[in-house]
């Protein structure tokens, strides 16, 4: 510790005599840094000082040289502004130049590159360049395009263009003339040509465009060569569809839609073997059929936009022009393969105040057929009556007819080109059917006295056939795809529960479940209403058969042969003859409901109002179990195979009945232990009872009057 304490001594001694060193060299240090600093502030000062003096010198000299190079930017930007006219002018006159030596295609080409410069122009401020530009391209492409046109009309006309007669005689009259190489050589330089102009006319020409309300789909212009070649087909459409002529009636629209599907299919060859070549190799990815057909499209859009305010308000007028336009949609785009993405008539048709009129037309038709379908003497009657393999449905006429006209519906409005429209199509074909099921209901209510009869069942077959329909609707993709379009409207418009809107999502229901659900509802509301009445006739006929003397009928041993209670005959009557009647009337997967529910209420019947109201002694027991398996079940074995699974409560109740003595003893022993129910259970399994409670065997078991005297 001693030698510890010396080390630890030292250490302080040495250390107590370096720190003052450190602090002087440190005090030092900083004495240094301050001078050096003051020195620095010095330097600065002068620095500061001479800059100034310098920039007082330099400003001058700043001014000039700002001034100078201002000017030279103004006359580089007048120099470029040269360049460009003279660009332009050179352009111009390398043009003027090629046309004096006929060079056609150079002059087409050089337009073409300065259609291009005009464009690249278009961001600059120079006003009067951009002019300068602009007129000369527009000055070069007139003298051009008339010159190409004239030239390419010519052609048109020596290869007698355009056809109006049909494909035929045109293929017999195209290879009628000895130049004809040349011909299509000529043609194919001066589509070609044309073609370069494309750009430049797109510059000069303002696009023909329908008011916004139509909202037809943004296309862009028809190329140069194909507007050439619609020029005398469009001159001849307003020739003769326009003004005073006698071929221009409002209610004739077929006449001016028939012209252009003649025209399409005239020209269709031609255009597909001679100017699709050319166009594949120019280069630009058109299909000269579809522009051609584009450009006459626009020809019965403006027709179609400016008859239809005329006849919106005469209904047959405005009813034959729309089965027209959809007979003329259907066979433009099934026939000549015309895209639905293109501008058609549908678009116009689309247009609100039309839209809601052909809506309107749409419903007063409906109902107008609805109601000469109902009156019909032949409504109820199927059309298949007399073919069995096809009238499995046993359809009543007027639920076909009305199906078929909600189909019809469906085809009309199908292309419409936006979901909003389709969607209120959708919604005036439920109404229809709502409409169709209270006019159904209120047939039934008249016929409610006679709910087996003939009309009776055919209303049933009817409203069990639409919903069946409407249930395989349901899983068309149109009707798919209109179920997804409502969703998104329903959860733009918050009209739905999260639970419904999940539904929809889910496909878990359908846009037809309300209809489905309240047909479905009066489906099984008037099935009810027929078990009920045959099963009126039913108890009545089984009336001497309850009083049946169950406790004095002789032993199986007694008779020779067993045979049918004649108190059981009405019963088993009635239930054959309206088991027939209804098989005959009412479609199968109907009938079959029928028989199942009738059966349910017939098993409880005489389960609980024959059986259990009775004492057997063992004949009795006995005829029961005759007349129930032998006579009763197989009255069903023509719907079912095994009809007695149907009866349970009588079947088994025969077995408990019909059980021999010592069998009884031991399942009513077992019963009344206290063996526990699992026990209980299984015996009652082991006889083949699996429907009745323990109760209910033991109140059969004391039914039973045949056990042995054991002297109590």
């Amino acid at each position: 510790m001693t030698e510890n304490k010396m080390q630890l001594e030292e250490q302080v001694l040495t250390i107590s005599s370096e720190i003052p060193k450190r602090i002087q060299s440190a005090l030092k240090n900083a004495e240094e840094s301050k001078q050096f600093l003051n020195q620095f502030l010095e330097q600065e000062t002068h620095l500061f000082s001479s800059i100034n003096s310098h920039l007082l010198t330099a400003q001058p000299w700043m001014e000039d040289l700002g001034a100078m190079i201002s000017q030279i930017e103004e006359i580089e930007r007048h120099l470029a502004y040269l360049k460009w006219i003279s660009q332009i002018e050179e352009l111009s006159d390398n043009i003027q130049q090629y046309l004096m030596t006929n060079n056609v295609p150079e002059a087409a080409s050089i337009l073409a590159y300065m259609a291009e410069l005009d464009i690249k122009l278009q961001e600059s401020s120079c006003t009067h360049l951009l002019t300068f530009m602009r007129a000369t391209v527009k000055f070069w492409h007139k003298i051009l395009k008339d010159k190409l046109t004239s030239d390419f009309e010519e052609i048109l006309a020596q290869l007698h263009w355009p056809f109006i007669t049909p494909p035929q005689s045109q293929a017999a009259g195209l290879s009628r003339p000895a130049s004809a190489p040349d011909i299509y050589t000529n043609l194919e330089t001066l589509f070609c040509q044309l073609l370069k102009l494309q750009t430049s006319d797109e510059l000069l020409t303002e696009p023909k465009q329908l008011p916004e309300k139509y909202c037809l789909p943004a296309s862009p212009a028809i190329i140069l060569p194909i507007q050439v070649m619609l020029t005398p087909l469009q001159k001849r459409f307003r020739y003769h569809f326009r003004g005073n002529r006698q071929t221009n009636v409002i209610s004739k629209p077929e006449w001016y839609l028939a012209q252009v599907l003649m025209w399409i299919g005239n020209h269709s060859q031609f255009l597909d073997e001679k100017i699709q070549p050319i166009l594949d190799k120019a280069g630009p990815s058109v299909n000269a059929r579809l522009e051609f057909s584009r450009g006459l499209m626009m020809l019965v859009l403006e027709k179609l936009a400016a008859d239809i305010p005329c006849l919106l308000y005469d209904d047959s007028l405005f009813c034959h022009l729309v089965d027209e336009v959809l007979l003329f949609e259907r066979e433009l785009h099934s026939v000549y393969g015309y895209p639905d993405t293109f501008a058609n008539c549908m678009h116009i048709l689309s247009e609100e105040t039309c839209f809601q009129r052909w809506l309107t037309v749409e419903r007063k038709f409906a109902l107008q057929k609805m109601d000469s379908m109902l009156s019909s003497e032949a409504a109820w009657v199927s059309q298949y009556k007399d073919i069995t393999d096809v009238d499995e449905m046993k359809v009543p006429d007027c639920a076909e007819t009305f199906m078929t006209l909600l189909l019809v519906i469906t085809d009309r409005y199908k292309n419409l080109p936006t979901a909003s429209r389709k969607l209120q199509f959708l919604e005036l074909q439920k109404d229809l059917v709502d409409d169709f099921r209270i006019r159904l209901t209120q047939v039934m209510k008249e016929e409610t006295r006679a709910s087996l009869g003939f009309r009776y069942c055919a209303i049933l077959n009817a409203v069990n056939y639409i919903s069946t329909v409407l249930a395989d609707w349901a899983d068309n993709v149109f009707f798919l795809q209109l179920q997804q379009a409502a969703l998104e409207v329903f959860a733009e418009n918050n009209t739905l529960s999260k639970l419904q809107l999940g539904q929809l999502a889910s496909m878990e229901s359908s846009v037809f479940d309300d209809m489905i659900n309240l047909l479905e509802r009066l489906k099984h509301d008037m099935l009810t209403r027929q078990v009920d009445h045959v099963f009126r006739e039913v108890k009545e006929a089984a009336k001497l058969y309850k009083k049946e003397r169950w406790l004095s009928l002789p032993s199986q041993a007694e008779q020779a042969v067993m045979s049918l209670s004649s108190s059981a005959c009405p019963l088993l009557l009635t239930l054959r003859d309206r088991s027939l009647q209804l098989e005959q009337q009412l479609c199968f997967s109907l009938f079959k409901i029928f028989w199942q529910m009738l059966v349910e209420k017939l098993d409880v019947y005489i389960y609980q109002e024959i059986i259990l109201a009775n004492h057997f002694n063992e004949g009795g027991a006995a005829q029961l179990q005759f007349d129930m398996t032998r006579n009763l079940f197989p009255l069903f074995s023509h719907y079912c195979k095994r009809p007695e699974n149907y009866f349970k409560h009588v079947k088994e109740a025969c077995i408990v009945l019909n059980l021999n003595v010592g069998s009884a003893l031991l399942l009513k022993d077992v019963l009344q232990s206290d063996s526990g129910q699992s026990q209980a259970t299984a015996a009652l399994n082991e006889v083949g009872i699996y429907k009745l409670a323990q109760q209910d065997v033991e109140i059969l078991l004391n039914l039973r009057t045949n056990w042995p005297n054991t002297g109590k």
